[in-house]
């Protein structure tokens, strides 16, 4: 099944940053204890609807910030 792109270049961009310092927060011991493991899950999430340009969230709204 081909889940049709509703993320645009600036979505996915923003999200992979966010990413990247939700990890780097969580793996030099800034945050720790529940917190981090909450960043941790965001930071993988954000990771993998960026590479697959999809984000489910989206969907029951209608939106899509793909031009």
């Amino acid at each position: 099944m081909k889940l049709k792109e509703n993320m645009g270049q600036t979505d996915r961009i923003v999200r992979l940053v966010l990413a990247v310092v939700f990890a780097a927060l969580y793996f030099t011991g800034t945050v720790s204890g529940t917190l981090g493991i909450v960043l941790l899950v965001l930071a993988v999430v954000f990771a993998v609807t960026s590479f697959v340009k999809f984000c489910p969230l989206y969907l029951p709204f209608k939106l899509s910030t793909k031009k």
